[in-house]
């Protein structure tokens, strides 16, 4: 569902339930993605540390960072090199901010670079490597002078600029682990976030408590709270229609709205004819019974087979399928806006596809 659903001429153009929107909730680490496969695995960690983390594209205005009022910024790693033409960037006034800056991989790479240091292409190296502690202070902090770390790369540092330390290297990385003298970027080439760096949480920890000064306050139990919260205020006494296709992602999406708003709601549920055994019987039991909701169920099946009788190719089964559902999805939403007050879409989906959706930088984000 990329698109808002027409609405009558006299009725308000819908907005978006924001989930995850603009407030942050009190000391937030924001993660800038250069295109890591690693990159949400990195959100998590830091949540799991007990600090809200949230993922924004590496080309963020520094404007837009400040406003987050971070305690930090983590530069997370990626596909590219950084002496490529294109190969994304960060806003070089983010080092003015003042606040601790944590480069992993590509994103040590770029902030490296971007204060004096060279990158170059080296071996490609991917695997445990062996990591010797030269400076066992703030990332490496309490941790062995000797450990075992994951590295994924192609490019690293070659050149550094006399205002750096190094605080780690290994056999074949020099710089494995560096920190600026003067301005608060700490950076790694190795990869703290996967369970291949048995120390790596202590490597985030550090980070976060001992040079960020988190007091690590958050916990994922407020956050139902406070998304009913800012539900409500967003929708206040409007209307939300919410498309709803049985799946967890809009199944949680939707009960959530439920809790906030109550009969200010209504689910759109397309049997398109290839769902689950008892599947349609299911989300019509659960939605309307248990959490009351108003819901509309469209059955489109006859239209979605038609479309896909005698086609082989799954992409262009793919393509079919969701032409289809925004033509179906449409025309019922038209039917809900009928009724007057509808001001917004809501949807539920995967936090991967909110950024992979939202950034369209580097990788194949781009493309889906």
């Amino acid at each position: 569902m990329t698109r808002a659903p027409a609405v009558p001429s006299n009725a308000k153009r819908p907005g978006v339930v924001p989930f995850l929107g603009e407030e942050m909730p009190g000391e937030v680490v924001p993660i800038l993605d250069f295109g890591s496969q690693y990159v949400q695995l990195i959100a998590r960690r830091v949540r799991e540390a007990g600090v809200f983390s949230v993922l924004v594209a590496p080309d963020t205005p520094v404007e837009r960072l400040a406003a987050m009022k971070p305690a930090g910024l983590i530069l997370s790693g990626g596909p590219a090199s950084v002496y490529e033409a294109e190969a994304p960037r960060c806003d070089p006034k983010l080092f003015e901010l003042g606040v601790p800056v944590l480069g992993i991989c590509y994103g040590m790479q770029i902030g490296c670079q971007l204060l004096g240091g060279q990158v170059s292409r080296a071996a490609r190296e991917y695997g445990r490597a062996a990591l010797a502690v030269r400076d066992d202070r703030d990332l490496f902090a309490g941790l062995p002078s000797h450990m075992t770390v994951w590295m994924s790369h192609g490019d690293q540092v070659d050149r550094l600029t006399e205002d750096f330390e190094v605080l780690a290297t290994t056999p074949t990385c020099p710089y494995a682990a560096v920190r600026h003298r003067r301005v608060p970027f700490y950076g790694i080439q190795f990869h703290p976030e996967v369970t291949h760096t048995p120390h790596g949480l202590e490597v985030l920890s550090n980070f976060l408590f001992h040079v960020c000064r988190c007091r690590g306050e958050w916990r994922l139990t407020d956050f139902l709270e406070r998304q009913v919260a800012s539900v409500r205020r967003t929708v206040g006494s409007g209307r939300v229609i919410c498309g709803l296709s049985g799946g967890v992602d809009s199944s949680v999406a939707a009960a959530l709205l439920a809790k906030a708003i109550g009969k200010q709601l209504t689910c759109i549920f397309v049997d398109n004819g290839l769902l689950r055994k008892n599947e349609r019987s299911l989300v019509e039991r659960t939605f309307r019974e248990h959490f009351e909701t108003d819901l509309r169920v469209v059955d489109a099946s006859e239209e979605f087979l038609a479309d896909l009788a005698g086609v082989e190719d799954p992409q262009e089964k793919r393509r079919r399928i969701g032409h289809r559902f925004i033509e179906v999805f449409r025309r019922a939403s038209v039917q809900v806006a009928e009724g007057g007050g509808v001001r917004f879409l809501a949807q539920g989906t995967l936090y991967p596809d909110v950024i992979e959706s939202g950034h369209g930088h580097w990788g194949t984000a781009a493309s889906i």
